[in-house]
């Protein structure tokens, strides 16, 4: 096979990419993101684990962001490009496993937009600009929901009329590409929790917590759309659906500002009035910056025992995501007093970010997830024809 895998992971203001190799596990070769799309965008590569290098390019949209990527990246795709894959945040009910995108494809994941306002379109933007500019290229995409399927109906359902999870308002899930890969990750380093009853805590700018046996989705902190469960960077999680309903009836805000309101300007951000950064934040001597993280780590202890409960007891605990790698003072907080959960970490373990912290009779690891190789994968078998 000639030619290179290029994945697109697009959000609204950015675009991490990578370019492996194809195989029969696909090697990475160069890896970056373009920042602040929509503004002044600035790219950085980083190739073979070398120093990353960065450039200006000015103002950009998805399709711009996406030909400066080209521009620089060109040792990477010396030999073409065969396939490339997308996350898509949204696969509805249909999509369950990595699709060609086509024609009808396309529309029927734009009709999902309403569903993930904030991600849908700009992972479509991509895809549109990627068919552009490589149309002989397999395109493939890959969804954030398709992991969490399968849930039992007790899971995927909500206490409405049942004519509303047949029109599709149920329980979605999302961060599935990252579960998919830590989970794969679990069974590979730990065999002996092939089959056990594992939580993953997906903690970043977006969060969410996933209760698995057997590496397979039993039920995720996150429901019909990316809002619900943990606070989030920017996001409100968990709400009285009450409020919402005061703030249209009695505050009367639109549904546009309520909107900006629960995606964009709460969650650590809103109840920091500083920042959504973990890291500003736990720098900061603000007393609101640590009441945000408090009320953080309140919703994952939360989710944690509920979870766990779904699950019926707990065999390991496994932090990814940005802040899930790297923050020890949420990890430890996580964990502080949870030796009924069979809970207890190594405290300088922790703060090493080491893979095992746990000294307790449950397993507590740090596994970095790698989205864009489960990408890479399903792009492979495609070209491939292999599984």
């Amino acid at each position: 096979m000639t030619g290179a895998i290029l994945t697109i992971n697009a959000g609204s203001s950015s675009i991490k990419f990578s370019i492996y190799a194809p195989g029969t596990d696909p090697v990475e070769k160069m890896r970056g993101q373009v920042e602040n799309i929509g503004g002044d965008a600035r790219l950085s590569i980083e190739a073979d684990g070398r120093d990353k290098h960065r450039y200006e390019i000015g103002k950009a949209d998805h399709k711009r962001a996406l030909a400066a990527i080209l521009d620089h990246a060109d040792d990477g795709l010396d030999g073409g490009v065969a396939g490339v894959g997308h996350r898509i945040v949204h696969g509805g009910t249909d999509f369950t496993e990595p699709a060609r995108l086509d024609e009808a494809t396309i529309a029927a994941l734009t009709n999902l937009e309403p569903l993930a306002p904030l991600h849908q379109p700009h992972n479509l933007a991509a895809v549109h600009a990627a068919i552009e500019a490589f149309p002989d290229a397999v395109q493939i995409a890959c969804f954030d929901t398709a992991f969490h399927r399968a849930h039992p109906w007790v899971h995927d359902t909500f206490g409405l009329p049942r004519e509303w999870y047949d029109r599709g308002v149920r329980r979605y899930g999302f961060h599935g590409l990252s579960y998919d890969y830590v989970s794969s990750e679990v069974a590979r380093v730990a065999p002996e929790l092939r089959d056990a009853r594992v939580v993953i805590a997906h903690l970043g700018n977006g969060a969410s917590m996933c209760a698995l046996r057997g590496g397979a989705s039993v039920t995720s902190t996150m429901g019909f759309t990316t809002l619900d469960g943990l606070p989030m960077g920017t996001r409100c999680g968990q709400i009285d659906p009450g409020v919402l309903l005061y703030m249209l009836e009695h505050e009367k805000m639109t549904p546009d500002a309520l909107t900006d309101l629960l995606y964009r300007r709460s969650g650590l951000k809103g109840l920091s009035g500083l920042t959504h950064d973990m890291r500003e934040l736990e720098a900061s001597s603000a007393p609101e910056a640590r009441q945000a993280i408090e009320y953080f780590v309140a919703g994952i202890r939360q989710e944690l025992g509920g979870l766990a409960a779904v699950l019926g007891g707990l065999d390991a605990l496994v932090f990814t995501g940005g802040i899930g790698e790297h923050s020890a003072h949420v990890r430890r907080k996580v964990c502080e007093n949870m030796d009924w959960l069979g809970i207890e970490i190594d405290k300088a373990k922790n703060a090493d970010n080491a893979m095992e912290l746990g000294t307790g009779q449950t397993r507590v690891m740090v596994i970095p997830t790698d989205e864009e190789r489960v990408i890479a994968r399903a792009v492979n078998t495609a070209l491939t024809g292999s599984s």
